[in-house]
Formats: C-alpha cells, structure tokens, sequence
C-alpha cells in the first residue's frame, strides 16, 4: 500500500541532503512524498522531482538570548522562535494535501506541532548524532567521550542536565507555539522528542556512542548519503602508477572561516611524500590559496570518485562527509571547526579510525597527523572495519520500513478508537 508523506526539511546543505534521500528512498518503495523547506532549496527539491512549497509566515517572538550567546541565538532565531508559524505553514500543507505522515528535521519544532494537532503520526530525523539527550551519551556540542569510570558518567550526566536546562529556558516560547495548535502545554522540552512517533537517528550505531537504554521511539537507521547534485566531474590529477599516498581534503560547505586552515593543511601537505585534492565549496568560491604541486585545488568533486582513489580524508568533521569516507573504509584526520564537529571528531578517535588535531594547529602538527595516518595500519583497519557497518546500515534502508510502521500503527490505533 502506498502512502503520501510530507517531509518538512531544514534546506540547509548539511539537512537538506540526508531529507532529499529519505525522500528518494520513500518515492523508490511506491509512496508520494512532498516537501516545504525554505526557499532557496525549491530548485534541489524539484530538481529532484518532487512538488514543493515554502514557508509563508513570518515569524514574531520576543528573544531570549543576550547578545553574543551564539547557541543561544540558535535556539531564538531557528528553532524555537520560528515554532509558530512553522506550524501554521506546516498545518496548511497537511491540510491542503493528502497526508498520511510527517518526516520532519528534528530543528523543525513546529513542523512537530502541526502533524499531532492534526492527528496524523511524526518521525523527526536527525541527520547526525541525536539532539535530544540520550542517557549515558555526552549532549551534542559538548565533545565529550563516553564514560567509563563513575567520575566520567557523572560529568555526562551534569552536561545533560545543563543542555536540557538551557532548553527549558524556551519552554514558555515553545508553549506559545503549542497554544496557536489548540495543543496543551509542555511541563518539560524534551517531551517535543518523545511525543513523536518516531526520533530517527541517520548515523550509525557502529560510530555513536552507546546509550545507557534508548527511548522507546528512538531509532538509529544509519546514514542517509547520496551525491550532491553541485559537484562538477573529476578527472584525477596524479600521475598514472604512482604508489604514493592520497588525500581528499574537505572542509565545510558553508563559511566556517576554514581559509587559514585547509591553507596551512595544504602546505603541511606540501612537505609529505603524497599526493592531494582539495575540494573548496561554495564557502570558498574566488578565495586565493598558494597551491603546491602535489595538491589539486577544485571548487568540487564527486566525494565517492574520489574516495575511490585516495588513501585518506582530512576534513572539518561534518557528518556526511566522515560517514562517507568511513564507509569507503578511509582513515580521517579531523579538524573540527563547530556545531557537531567536535562530537564527530571524538566518536572517530575513540572508534580508532582516525586523528584530530584543533583548526588552530600548525602545519608541523598537521604533517605530523597525516603521517601517523598513513604509517600506522590499525587506522585503516578501524576505518574498514566502521566501512562494513554503515554499508550494512545503508542498504538496509531502515527509514523506509519505520516511515510505513507509523501510518499503520496510527491506523490500527484510529480503528480501535472508532469501535470503542
């Protein structure tokens, strides 16, 4: 039986991909999918042939946070502030349009909100490690390993209890959202997460660190890669039957002012007997970098070709691009510049398949890194090793299969409560 999904998509390069593949996932297992994401992801969305519509409120809060508070300000300006009227708009969507479910972004708090005002079942999807607060799992942002001794689970626990403390300093905007769904208010945010019929965690077991217990929602499907539909084709630049080591360097798509860094991994790359390809993105479009012979500087390149060829990833630790270099089974040199990238860089270390050194570090401790990764084996074998586990995650294709359980769960649920 085939259903119609609307997926509610954050539009944003490191989001919008993992939501454009559920999507391609869903449409290949016979079902409908639509989306509403912000405007300048329509022409990705219908690129890919699926209809599309944009948010049309704009929303009005009083802010929170003090300036300066960067988190903070994400928390005004993305996620809870928008929250009405991102219900609103979803609400409109769900009702103009059959709809059997929502697949929404995890950030999409009021997406959340319209799908249970209008009954219909929620999944939210984080394209990484979970937002919400897992037990046992150092809170996002914070770069944490996992505790092994009592003094290191107590410090895990106190860094939960902070994130969902400065989380509750929302609660009354969140509550605001809920009132405009003739919803009743939270007593606490993390009941946004567990409302949910699903909480779908698109990375891999394998590479997270283990939770004390999983909430009963709670779903790890692996990581949702596909190409990206900007990169330009790729001719290698090495020479034919060199044996040297190669690398693939990528930073951030977006501005992260990584200039200076992929500038002093270059030249610490320049001192190495190996050969490298760094793909710049659109953050560093027209931005000057010396370029020594043994690096090819690109706008972009198809990440799976390349991998192919090289020995080792450096990058910014972004998800996708880790998840990707890891399923290829290559040893990465992290260098975390925000957001989840310190937590992906200790998940990395700690799994063994690679190194990470500071933005901040210096061509010696770079060329030092890159070294170890290519002289000391047991990283490519942890690396093949995590390769083989999300390759089993990715064709397992486990979103699919939840997506469908929530429409019939919902309509089993439906039919008992009309025959009671």
């Amino acid at each position: 039986m085939s259903h119609d999904f609307l997926v509610a998509s954050w539009g944003s390069p490191g989001h919008l991909g993992p939501t454009l593949t559920a999507a391609r996932q869903l449409r290949n297992r016979g079902h409908g999918v639509r989306f509403i994401a912000r405007e300048d992801a329509r022409a990705a969305v219908e690129a890919a042939g699926y209809s599309f519509t944009t948010w049309r409120r704009t929303p009005s809060f009083t802010p929170i946070a003090p300036d300066g508070e960067l988190m903070r300000k994400a928390y005004d300006q993305l996620l809870f502030g928008p929250a009405a009227a991102r219900a609103a708009d979803t609400r409109d969507e769900i009702d103009r349009a059959p709809t059997d479910a929502l697949l929404s972004d995890i950030g999409l708090f009021g997406s959340a909100l319209a799908a249970e005002a209008a009954r219909i079942p929620c999944a939210l999807l984080a394209p990484t490690i979970s937002f919400r607060p897992l037990p046992g799992v150092p809170p996002i942002g914070s770069g944490l390993l996992s505790p092994h001794t009592p003094e290191e689970r107590a410090e895990v626990e106190g860094a939960n209890n902070r994130f969902i403390a400065v989380m509750n300093e929302w609660l009354p905007m969140l509550n605001e959202a809920r009132v405009s769904q003739d919803l009743p208010p939270f007593d606490h945010v993390v009941e946004l997460f567990d409302r949910a019929a699903r909480l779908l965690l698109a990375t891999s077991p394998a590479l997270d660190f283990p939770a004390d217990y999983l909430p009963e929602n709670v779903r790890y499907i692996g990581p949702l890669l596909d190409n990206s539909d900007w990169s330009k084709p790729w001719t290698a630049s090495w020479p034919l039957g060199s044996n040297r080591p190669r690398a693939l360097v990528s930073f951030s798509t977006t501005d992260q002012n990584q200039t200076d860094a992929l500038q002093r991994t270059v030249n610490a790359i320049a001192g190495i007997e190996m050969d490298a390809v760094a793909t710049l993105g659109p953050a560093l479009d027209g931005a000057t970098l010396r370029r020594p012979k043994n690096v090819t500087l690109l706008p972009s390149a198809p990440h799976d070709a390349v991998m192919k060829e090289v020995s080792l990833v450096v990058t910014h630790g972004g998800h996708g691009t880790v998840s990707r270099a890891l399923w290829h089974g290559l040893p990465l040199l992290v260098m975390p510049m925000g957001r989840d990238q310190d937590d992906i860089a200790v998940r990395v270390v700690a799994r063994g398949a690679g190194l990470s050194v500071p933005p901040t570090a210096s061509e010696m401790e770079i060329a030092g890194a890159l070294n170890q990764l290519i002289k000391e084996p047991h990283f490519r074998v942890n690396a093949r090793r995590l390769g083989d586990a999300i390759a089993g995650d990715i064709k397992s294709e486990r979103l699919v299969g939840e997506m469908e359980e929530i429409v019939r769960a919902r309509r089993i649920a439906d039919e008992r409560l009309l025959q009671s």
